[in-house]
């Protein structure tokens, strides 16, 4: 919460006040303000372009994709993340070696639903996301099970496309002990 309020008070200090916000009161008839703040049209799409790079992350993820999963993150990418027991982890070393071990292709089936994302957008070229994502998949024993893990990532774009350049997640790990 500290995090957020941190952002969000950063957010308002350095906020370029053009003539395009991000956010605009509704006003009624007499063109006053009811003090409720709606989202415009541009808005609702770029947070919608945020949880689509999300889900085409976590596609690449549970399709074992790291070809993929490269173009989607930035190569310094920084992680906290169960796996990584409590340390951030640098760039996509640590990541490539789930993939090429624990992630594979011929995996037993893998579902994950992305619950209750959040975007907030921080100017037009910087968004976080915070979600809570289930992955439900078949364990060493052949029954199915569901993992939940808590998630935020922070999407930058360069040159024109989103990247990720960190996520934290908390939980469980984003696949069964084998």
């Amino acid at each position: 919460r500290k995090l957020k309020g941190a952002i969000l008070t950063t957010m308002l200090a350095t906020r370029n006040f053009s003539s395009k916000s991000l956010m605009s009161k509704k006003t009624d008839a007499k063109g006053s303000a009811e003090g409720s703040i709606v989202e415009d049209d541009e808005v609702k799409a770029r947070k919608q372009e945020i949880i689509r790079m999300t889900e085409n992350l976590i596609e690449c993820i549970t399709n074992a994709d790291y070809e993929a999963y490269t173009k989607i993150c930035e190569p310094g990418m920084t992680a906290f993340e169960p796996e990584a027991l409590g340390n951030l982890v640098y760039g996509m070393d640590f990541h490539r070696f789930y993939f090429e071990h624990a992630l594979t292709k011929n995996s037993k089936a893998t579902n994950t639903t992305i619950l209750n994302p959040h975007v907030h957008l921080l100017g037009e070229d910087a968004a976080y996301i915070a979600y809570i994502r289930l992955t439900q998949c078949i364990d060493r024993n052949g029954m199915p099970v569901t993992l939940q893990s808590e998630e935020t990532r922070v999407w930058q774009k360069r040159d024109g496309k989103w990247q990720c350049v960190h996520f934290h997640r908390s939980g469980s790990p984003s696949h069964p002990a084998k």
